[in-house]
């Protein structure tokens, strides 16, 4: 090789190290480092001049270019000067702000903080945070611990946990007992397995609750039910930002809403911290059954009238001077919310009689809406628990102590069941009228099971010729005041309160000055608090003590129990062949008065309809005439046979003779009535187009209705005998029933045909219960601006409630010290799915004293996703609560305490009973 070839080579390869060396010597170090020195300087000039967004597009540029070793010296560096990972506030905080925080979690979640770490372990284990729980259940420490013994109160509070006797169900029945009938060993199987079931579908529940939760939990948080107490409670939004970042499950969701339902303050639980004291204002000294009162002679009579009870108004009208009474809305009450009314009425004294003036029949009582008392449900754990109670607030039996209930269960077996186990439960004399007598409440005033020396309960209670006018004209009342309730409703509720600050005001101005009243205003308005708790304490018990006539006898001490027993027997066993005899003859009396009311509308409308049509001067045409009578005449023909039936067989009456296969052949044909309710829309709709548009039938009814030979009744109500009848046809069978031997050959018949009467009766019930249903949805619908189609199958209101609305001030503030401003009234109505909330305003009419509401449509929730959370009294904010929906939610406050107890009451059970559909 030449020196030139050498040399060239020589050259090339210097030029390739300097290619790879940005332009600088690769041979001469030294130079090397002040070339990239110079420009590391000019690119950190440019890196100063340039914009933050060109910044940032080149260090993108440069970490895009870095290989994996790079890019993880970068992140190192940053770990040694800056720290980015999270810090335990345990071992940076003061330790006093440590256990504070440690001391809003529950037992349950300080043992599992204690695994976290050595140090959690050592704060969640300090007995100031033991000593308190362990002390709020009466748990003391037995000895003194020393200064070096770590953790006593702990172990102290796992001890006593460990020796609480906890009893399944089967285990304390087996210990205790129970008031249920023994159960064979198949049903025992049965209920062993569905046990097993349930418990398998509560641990699934379970661990999907954890696995939803699981991302979303501290490392402390054990994921059960109790570390809710880890959220504030009076958190707003604290439904809405679960579900937005867990994302909800059907099941999940199911059990937060049932959470939310048990966190409320329970009305036994109730202290000054929640949202209604019960009376917080009086001194409550608990009803119990004891013997250290007064002579029983003193002690007042009680009665619960139900408004389902038609014209309640003229029943409360003849209730006698002295008797303590309330009167309860059958419908958006609970069983709890109608023992606090109770208990709040009695104020903690005992009565030496309770009488319940509901809806019901010879079976059940009708106590509430969906609480229907029989011997089916009156062992639920709910139910049995209020008849113990109310049973307790009345005198012993020893005593001459009784519950009087109007309804006619003393006329059938299953409700002399009921009235022996209602006996059995409580300790308490239950007595009801046989119910023999037909007619509208005419029950009340026949034949009473109990003792025949004392006097009738209508006696005790009520002004009886008052009693006796009610019972007679009750449709007629309740129609007439239906209208009026609509309209003086909304003047009766503020009534009372403004006559009260009336003569309040006036009283406070007669005897202090203005200027004393400005100086003084809120010892002047304490003065006006108590004078209206004053007011409203004596309103609500009116008691005469002096009332001599109903001082009663005291019973035989020797033995008052068997001396009961023996007298009940006796009028129990009296001659059942005369028994028998009074029932079939009030049977045959009613039905002749039935198809006499029946052949009005046949001579006073169809016939002279009839006439005038075959005389060429037609009032209705043969069609309309048809459409509108053609049933009744059917049924008339129908009852007129069954009649001369019974009375044939009256003629003749024995002891031996039946008069059930009358029953059953007159069953058989029901078909007839089953047209009747079908057509009677149309039959009213035809009624009410003709009246309209034919000026000579609205003159005929004119002339026809409401007279001496019509009763003083008009056509549509002498229509409504055919679906009041299958209710007197049942009472009277059961009645029959009761005073036929179980050897009798008529037993058998008379069985079958309350069978089957009993289910035409249902049908009939539920027709009238759909009706009534669509008619008030109809109402609310309209009333409502903006509302959307409520018309749902099995949909029906519960209750309506009035609150305001509020919205907090400031959230960051403790939550005691929060301010609410009122925004705007609200309308809460409350159906068995859903809630439709709306805004409320008053409008007021020049010269009237009345106002109208008007209602705004503002959102439906339905109620398997409404969460409800509490808001316990403060010193700004009372009675009040939160309504979590999906979307929204409201801050509610009612004016008065029972309000928001009676509400929270319906609105839990409600919720509880959509999830269980």
């Amino acid at each position: 090789m030449s020196a030139g070839d050498s040399s060239r080579k020589t050259l090339e390869m210097e030029c390739f190290h300097r290619r790879f060396s940005a332009w600088t010597p690769f041979s001469n170090k030294s130079l090397n480092r002040q070339l990239f020195q110079e420009r590391v300087a000019l690119i950190s000039h440019w890196f100063d001049l340039w914009t933050s967004k060109q910044r940032q597009e080149f260090l993108f540029t440069i970490f895009l270019r870095c290989t994996k070793s790079q890019l993880r010296f970068v992140q190192d560096w940053f770990s040694e000067r800056t720290q980015v990972a999270k810090v335990d506030f345990s071992t940076v905080l003061p330790r006093f702000i440590s256990l504070y925080i440690f001391s809003f979690l529950n037992p349950k979640d300080l043992c599992a903080s204690a695994q976290v770490s050595w140090p959690w372990k050592f704060l969640t284990e300090q007995d100031c945070l033991w000593m308190p729980k362990c002390i709020r259940f009466g748990w003391f420490l037995p000895y003194t611990p020393t200064d070096n013994e770590y953790g006593a109160w702990k172990h102290h509070y796992i001890a006593c946990v460990s020796s609480l006797d906890w009893l399944i169900p089967r285990e304390a029945t087996a210990i205790y007992g129970t008031l249920n009938e023994p159960k064979t060993e198949d049903e025992e199987l049965q209920e062993r397995q569905r046990e097993k079931c349930l418990r398998k579908i509560i641990w699934e529940k379970i661990a999907l609750r954890k696995k939803e939760l699981f991302k979303v939990r501290p490392p402390w948080v054990s994921g059960t039910c109790c570390s809710r107490s880890l959220k504030s409670k009076p958190q707003p939004r604290l439904s809405q930002a679960l579900r937005d970042r867990v994302g909800l499950h059907e099941a999940l969701e199911k059990q937060l809403v049932l959470a939310s339902l048990e966190a409320l303050p329970k009305r036994s639980n109730v202290s000054g911290s929640h949202s209604y004291p019960f009376l917080l204002k009086k001194t409550w000294h608990g009803v119990h059954k004891n013997d250290n009162s007064s002579s029983y002679a003193s002690q007042p009579h009680f009665l619960l009238i139900s408004s389902r009870i038609p014209a309640c108004e003229m029943v409360v009208d003849s209730i006698k001077t002295g008797i303590i009474s309330v009167v309860y809305e059958h419908s958006g009450l609970t069983l709890e919310s109608l023992l606090y009314l109770i208990e709040k009425a009695l104020d903690g004294q005992k009565v030496q009689s309770m009488g319940i003036f509901s809806d019901g029949d010879s079976r059940e009582i009708n106590l509430l809406q969906g609480y229907k008392i029989g011997t089916k449900n009156l062992l639920r754990p709910e139910v049995r628990d209020f008849w113990e109670k109310l049973g307790s607030y009345v005198a012993p039996e020893e005593e001459g102590g009784h519950v009087d209930l109007f309804v006619p269960l003393g006329a059938s077996e299953a409700g002399m069941e009921v009235l022996s186990q209602l006996s059995q439960l409580t300790g308490t004399f239950f007595t009801a009228p046989t119910g023999i007598a037909t007619g509208s409440y005419q029950h009340i005033l026949s034949d009473w099971l109990g003792r025949p020396w004392e006097r009738a309960p209508c006696s005790i209670y009520f002004s009886e010729s008052k009693l006796q006018m009610w019972s007679s004209f009750t449709d007629c009342l309740e129609d007439t005041l239906k209208s009026v309730r609509k309209q003086l409703s909304p003047l009766f509720k503020e009534l009372q309160k403004n006559i009260s600050a009336r003569i309040i005001g006036q009283l406070t101005f007669d005897h202090t000055s203005m200027a004393s009243i400005l100086n003084n205003q809120e010892i002047a308005q304490a003065l006006a608090d108590g004078l209206m708790e004053l007011t409203k304490d004596n309103s609500e018990r009116n008691v005469l003590e002096d009332n001599p006539q109903d001082t009663k006898s005291s019973l035989s001490k020797n033995d008052p129990n068997l001396e009961m027993l023996v007298k009940l027997e006796r009028k129990l066993q009296m001659d059942s062949a005369e028994k028998r005899s009074r029932v079939v003859g009030e049977l045959l009396e009613s039905e002749r008065k039935y198809v006499q009311m029946l052949e009005i509308v046949r001579d006073v409308y169809v016939t002279p309809l009839k006439a005038a049509l075959s005389s060429n001067r037609a009032i209705l045409s043969a069609a309309s005439i048809h459409i509108i009578f053609s049933d009744i005449l059917q049924i008339l023909s129908l009852n007129r046979q069954f009649l001369d039936n019974l009375r044939d067989r009256l003629q003749e009456w024995g002891p031996a003779h039946c008069v059930g296969e009358i029953f059953l052949k007159f069953g058989s044909r029901l078909n007839t009535y089953t047209n009747f309710f079908n057509n009677y829309p149309v039959v009213l709709r035809t009624m009410e187009k003709c009246r309209e548009m034919i000026p000579a039938f609205r003159a005929f009814l004119k002339r026809h209705d409401k007279t001496i030979v019509t009763k003083m009744l008009s056509l549509p109500e002498l229509l409504l005998y055919p679906s009041r009848r299958f209710e007197e046809y049942v009472n009277l069978l059961y009645a029959l029933r009761l005073h036929t031997p179980a050897e009798h050959a008529d037993r058998g018949d008379v069985t079958t045909a309350i069978d089957r009467l009993k289910k035409y009766k249902s049908y009939i019930d539920q027709m009238k219960q759909n009706i009534s249903m669509k008619d008030q949805l109809s109402e609310i619908q309209r009333i409502v601006w903006g509302c959307p189609t409520l018309s749902e199958e099995n949909r029906y209101l519960i209750r309506v409630q009035d609150v305001a609305q509020l919205h907090c001030c400031d959230e960051a503030v403790s939550f005691s010290l929060r301010l609410y401003e009122h925004t705007r009234d609200l309308s809460l109505f409350l159906f068995n799915d859903g809630l439709l909330v709306s805004s409320r305003g008053t409008s007021h009419t020049p010269f009237e004293r009345t106002s109208k509401s008007t209602y705004q449509f503002i959102a439906s929730v339905a109620l398997h996703r409404l969460l409800v959370e509490d808001i316990p009294d403060s010193k700004y904010i009372k009675n009040a609560f939160i309504l979590h929906g999906p979307k929204r939610e409201w801050i509610c406050a009612t004016e008065v305490e029972d309000d928001k107890f009676l509400w929270l009451s319906v609105l839990q059970s409600a919720i509880k009973s959509s999830m269980e559909k």
